[in-house]
Formats: structure tokens, C-alpha cells, sequence
């Protein structure tokens, strides 16, 4: 078997604020399909994600909740500080901090989109 391309979809009760966010964390835009169950997150021309609409989703309860989270995406950055700064404003929610962003080397932290996947910003 051949993969042409690898999709990411996310489940999201919330269509536009799912694609909105990950669209301005991505730097992309969102292309909302005509029959109003899917949009697509472009980044430089490539389509980068999927957004599904799933009126029952329930988002996962990150780390050890009875609704566990099934993938989750890491993200990594230069700046972890202005990473958070940008990702907070979008929506965003802290799950977990990183212990200690000041020094270098590697460090990452745990957040929610707004449909309540969890996923990594960190710095490699």
C-alpha cells in the first residue's frame, strides 16, 4: 500500500471556532466545504487539517479521564513564550505548564483547542 498524503481530522461541535483556531495557531486559513459539515485549514497552499462537525463530540479529559484523548498533536517552536502568548489568544487552554521556560534546551506544555484536544507546544 501507498499513502499519498496523511489527514488529520479533528471532531469539533464548533466548526468555525475549531478551524478559526487552528488556522491563526498554523498561520492558514479555513475553507468551509458547501455542505457546512467540514472545513479545511490551508497553509501556504497545502492542506494541513481537517475540522468535521460532530454535534455529540466530548472532548477528552487530558491526562487520565474516563473520556481519554485518542491523538493529539505536538507543535514545536523557537520561542515557547510568544507560542503560548499567540495560542492563549486564540482560544487555548494551559493543561499543563512547563517547569521552568527560561532554560534552554528542551521544554514543552500541554494545551486544549477549543474543542478540548489536547496538544504540544514545545521547544526541541
Amino acid at each position: 500500500m501507498k499513502i499519498k498524503r496523511q489527514i488529520i481530522v479533528f471532531d469539533a461541535a464548533d466548526l468555525a471556532a475549531e478551524s478559526t483556531f487552528w488556522a491563526g495557531l498554523l498561520g492558514g486559513t479555513v475553507v468551509a466545504d458547501d455542505d457546512d459539515g467540514w472545513h479545511s485549514v490551508v497553509v501556504d497552499g497545502e492542506w494541513r487539517l481537517g475540522i468535521q462537525l460532530a454535534p455529540n463530540h466530548v472532548p477528552p479529559d487530558w491526562p487520565d479521564g474516563t473520556q481519554q484523548q485518542q491523538v493529539h498533536l505536538d507543535l514545536h517552536v523557537d520561542d515557547l513564550k510568544a507560542a503560548h502568548e499567540e495560542a492563549i489568544s486564540l482560544g487555548a487552554r494551559l493543561l499543563q505548564p512547563a517547569d521552568d521556560l527560561e532554560t534552554a534546551g528542551e521544554a514543552y506544555q500541554v494545551y486544549a483547542d477549543p474543542a478540548g484536544h489536547p496538544f504540544c507546544i514545545g521547544r526541541h
